[in-house]
């Protein structure tokens, strides 16, 4: 999950850096048109059979909820600073979490809820929502930020599902199902907004989807391999990747508040995320 993470942070500057000039909406189309590619070939080397897998409905739903939350983000990525982008896609687990209890039936521990708990602060700070910090000091779109955590709704869902999923199908088959249905949805809308990418443009594009390809790969295995709580609230690493790659490439400033958001974010968890592998919290 760490590593998927790291990859995904290294996406949304390529897709920042590609939505400088080309509408989100066709960056998405070409995305997943590349990263389809990529996929379907990898099942074909994998002899996997059948190629499009055994439960589809279950594989059908895991790609609308992925490529509805894939929708958000992009929009997010491109109209909000990196770091905060990803921090409101990150908000997932919240949603995960509830889902896979009512769903699947996972436990959600007081370790689960108390790093949720910390998390939603760091939320706060970094969004600093103006009922609460006053309208000087929000700095965020309202319909940015909604957008935001609709797009993190959707992830949570499409993580839940991978869990149910489990072991019954290839991870590449899993992953292939994001472009494929994120292809289908997102070619109609961008009618009428398509712009020619030239020189950089496809490098950004390529970029794009290679790294989405590694970073899908990692997290299906990662959310395999355990529940979604502990999964997806590990992915918060991916918020100091993206607030690193802003600063030192994009150039975006951390604000104090982003910097303290970030911090109780990813120290949550990390301890969450930790705890179980020293036998302390969450073992009961």
């Amino acid at each position: 999950m760490a590593m998927g993470a790291f990859w995904y942070s290294l996406m949304g500057l390529f897709v920042k850096l590609a939505g400088q000039r080309l509408p989100a909406i066709q960056v998405i189309v070409l995305r997943c048109a590349i990263t389809l590619a990529i996929s379907y070939a990898t099942v074909r080397r994998q002899g996997v059979r059948p190629a499009f897998g055994n439960n589809r409905r279950l594989l059908l739903m895991r790609g609308f909820f992925g490529a509805i939350g894939l929708l958000c983000f992009f929009h997010s990525l491109v109209r909000n600073p990196l770091a905060e982008a990803n921090l409101l896609q990150y908000t997932n687990p919240i949603f995960a979490i509830i889902l896979a209890g009512l769903w699947l039936g996972e436990k959600v521990g007081k370790e689960e809820l108390l790093s949720l708990a910390v998390c939603l602060v760091g939320v706060t700070l970094i969004t600093r929502p103006a009922f609460l910090f006053g309208t000087t000091s929000a700095g965020m779109s309202y319909v940015n930020v909604a957008i935001g955590l609709t797009g993190a709704l959707f992830s949570g869902a499409a993580y839940v599902v991978v869990r149910r999923i489990g072991h019954t199908e290839e991870a590449s088959v899993v992953v292939m199902y994001l472009p494929l249905v994120g292809l289908l949805l997102s070619l109609p809308l961008s009618i009428g907004q398509w712009r020619m990418p030239v020189g950089m443009d496809w490098v950004y594009l390529v970029a794009t989807a290679v790294t989405t390809q590694i970073a899908q790969t990692f997290m299906t295995k990662g959310l395999r391999l355990e529940t979604a709580a502990r999964a997806t609230t590990a992915g918060y690493l991916q918020i100091v990747f993206a607030g690193l790659v802003g600063l030192l490439i994009l150039r975006e400033p951390l604000s104090r508040w982003t910097v303290a958001g970030a911090a109780l974010i990813a120290g949550s968890a990390l301890w969450l995320a930790l705890g179980k592998q020293k036998g302390g919290v969450g073992d009961e």
